[in-house]
């Protein structure tokens, strides 16, 4: 972008914690440190799915981080239809808009946890 950039985003990560239990991981993030939180939620060792969206909740972009290998595919593609309405995703994504808070980490309460 130029010397002026206008990037205000909400990167949002679901975090691999346990095989029923993943975490939301979000922080509201401005100019070239939006790049530095996108590429750290992508590269990070536990993050399953990583995403981004603008201040009015528009998805930017997304994908699978290195934490995805360790759920089940159908899982996966369950969460990746499901996450831009997850109510906990949603939850942190209005807080975050606000601005109330930049950074945020909740349970990811989700009825797709692969079965035992």
């Amino acid at each position: 972008m130029g010397w002026f950039s206008r990037k205000d985003w909400n990167v949002i990560a679901v975090i691999f914690e346990r095989a029923d239990q993943y975490q939301v991981s979000g922080q509201r993030v401005k100019g070239s440190a939006a790049d530095k939180a996108r590429d750290g939620a992508k590269g990070h060792p536990r993050t399953i799915l990583w995403a981004v969206f603008d201040q009015k909740g528009a998805h930017k972009e997304g994908g699978l981080g290195p934490g995805s290998r360790n759920v089940p595919s159908e899982a996966i593609k369950k969460l990746q239809r499901e996450l831009p309405m997850n109510a906990t995703v949603q939850e942190i994504l209005k807080t975050l808009e606000t601005g109330s808070e930049v950074k945020l980490a909740r349970p990811l309460s989700w009825n797709g946890y692969p079965k035992k």
